[in-house]
């Protein structure tokens, strides 16, 4: 496969991709900031990618509530950005958009990709708009939804027990994004785990003395409470509880 860009490579997903895309483009922020359009024009330019993977992003839900003008310049002008070079450069290529579950409510859980979003807090407002302007885009286009986190100790002492989904770990979500993309799937897929679990189960797989903790101790922005997906357009993946 030639000519692969991976935008934010350096996060925990992106880091997990390049193990699939070996001979991927990886640009640093640096060489490639998303927010800025110039920048962006002369990357894609200059390397005419053939498919391009947009990771780069805000996700922290703090941060995007704390900053909203970083969050919108980052996920959802950076987006268009992207966009709008691929469009003009290389109209044909491939792109494969990252999303979350969050464009959701949290609400129901259990989410296919015929759910209609309905974010709750701005990371998912921002990720939501980016998905519309990859959908309203000229561009042949993927858009994943998954959750995950990096098989890695838990990053917080505690984790909680009534906020759910069906996760996975970045490496599964990239052996996922590597399966869809060989196939050239179009449109909206979700790549999700086979069981729906609490935050508190995911956590004591890498972190086995993590203390478990309720939404009513939690203080902040509003939260997608069940991240639960389905999918009715491919297959599920199993979390690999063993490896270590």
């Amino acid at each position: 496969m030639n000519n692969v860009l991976i935008t934010g490579s350096t996060g925990r997903l992106g880091r997990e991709l390049i193990e699939f895309f070996p001979n991927a483009l990886t640009p640093t922020r640096n060489e490639l900031d998303v927010a800025d359009s110039q920048k962006v024009d002369y990357y894609v330019k200059s390397h005419l990618p053939e498919i391009v993977i947009h990771l780069a992003a805000i996700t922290d839900i703090r941060k995007c509530e704390e900053n909203e003008n970083l969050a919108w310049k980052t996920n959802v002008e950076g987006t268009l950005n992207i966009v709008k070079a691929c469009e003009k450069f290389v109209s044909e290529c491939y792109f494969v958009y990252m999303s979350t579950p969050c464009v959701f409510s949290g609400e129901e859980g259990n989410y296919n990709e015929d759910s209609i979003p309905h974010p709750k807090n701005f990371y998912g407002l921002t990720k939501c708009l980016g998905e519309m302007i990859v959908r309203s885009s000229n561009l042949t286009y993927l858009i994943i939804r998954g959750n995950f986190v990096p098989r890695e100790k838990w990053p917080y002492p505690k984790a909680f027990t009534d906020r759910y989904g069906t996760y996975l770990f970045a490496e599964d979500v990239a052996k996922g994004i590597k399966d869809v993309t060989d196939e050239r799937l179009t449109g909206i897929v979700h790549i999700v785990g086979d069981k729906k679990i609490s935050m508190f189960e995911l956590a004591r797989i890498t972190t086995p003395d993590v203390q478990p903790m309720t939404l009513k101790e939690y203080r902040g922005p509003p939260l997608t409470i069940d991240m639960s997906l389905d999918t009715v357009r491919w297959k599920k993946y199993k979390i690999d509880v063993l490896k270590r």
